[in-house]
């Protein structure tokens, strides 16, 4: 059976990235129709990526004060059962300095990853499910980075604070909806988790470690057990790699876990190519 789509998961700074974008390479190179959807895509087919979720009454309000940007927020505004979903992040990414910023900041209050958990799930599901249906009449194979574990884990553990069985659940739920896709999920795994995430601070903007500390614990799980700093948020990572080995283990889709410890691009490309002959996806 072809696979349609390949996942890549794992923790921050442990080459989540580095592994995608291999993926997508060793495809290309064999004349494999491929795409590549990178963490933070505005145009995610299976996840909503800085988007808002407003009720009726809430759209109303927020027109009401929207200004010239009214009729643009009309145009782009997707009806969702009694929802409409608005693409904040595609809007300011195109009109850019002429969207006001407590346009923006207050629609990104609103965006579904803040929503309640269970809300958050039914939307993301049911964005999996209609992925999903497309897909299997196409012949690109999509490679996704991190959004099919990362995303439930993080919303419902991290944010929500949420029960084990329940993010479990979560996931376990977007695995039925891929099925017919035959999917391949490649987890990448470090020998040291807090020399990785280290790594990935050094190299990254001074903005995203702040934001991801804060994120980690200022809320959830991180808040109810009282963690700051760094050392708190590698707390936090550490209970979230457990949880997302108990669902890796539960997890009924062809899967590999793939150690990046060493950073060296050349063996790791050739496992990948042999992980890749394995499950059939290349010859």
């Amino acid at each position: 059976m072809i696979t349609k789509l390949i996942m890549v998961e794992g923790l921050p700074g442990f080459g989540k990235s580095t592994t995608s974008r291999m993926i997508h390479d060793i495809l290309t190179e064999r004349n494999i129709d491929a795409r590549l959807v990178m963490e933070g895509d505005a145009d995610h087919p299976a996840d909503y990526e800085g988007t808002a979720c407003l009720t009726k009454e809430e759209f109303g309000r927020l027109l009401q004060v929207a200004g010239p940007f009214k009729e643009i927020l009309i145009g782009r505004a997707a009806k969702k059962g009694s929802w409409n979903l608005l693409p904040y992040q595609k809007l300011k990414n195109e009109y850019e300095a002429s969207m006001p910023d407590d346009l923006y900041h207050s629609l990104s209050k609103q965006d579904i990853y803040e929503l309640p958990l269970d809300l958050n799930r039914r939307l993301i599901t049911d964005r999996w499910e209609t992925f999903a249906e497309q897909a299997l009449h196409e012949k690109t194979v999509m490679i996704f980075e991190c959004c099919f574990i990362q995303n439930p884990v993080t919303v419902g553990m991290v944010k929500h604070d949420a029960p084990e069985e329940q993010v479990t659940d979560y996931v376990l739920g977007l695995e039925k909806t891929i099925r017919p896709l035959n999917p391949l999920l490649f987890y990448i795994e470090q020998n040291d988790l807090g020399y990785a995430f280290r790594k990935a601070i050094r190299e990254r903007p001074e903005a995203w470690a702040t934001g991801f500390v804060h994120y980690y614990t200022q809320q959830g799980y991180g808040k109810r057990h009282g963690l700051e700093g760094v050392e708190g948020t590698l707390q936090v990572l550490e209970a979230r790699r457990e949880l997302e080995y108990s669902i890796l283990d539960k997890l009924g889709l062809n899967k590999e876990r793939i150690n990046n410890s060493l950073y060296d691009q050349d063996t790791y490309k050739t496992m990948l190519i042999n992980k890749l002959k394995l499950h059939g996806v290349i010859q």
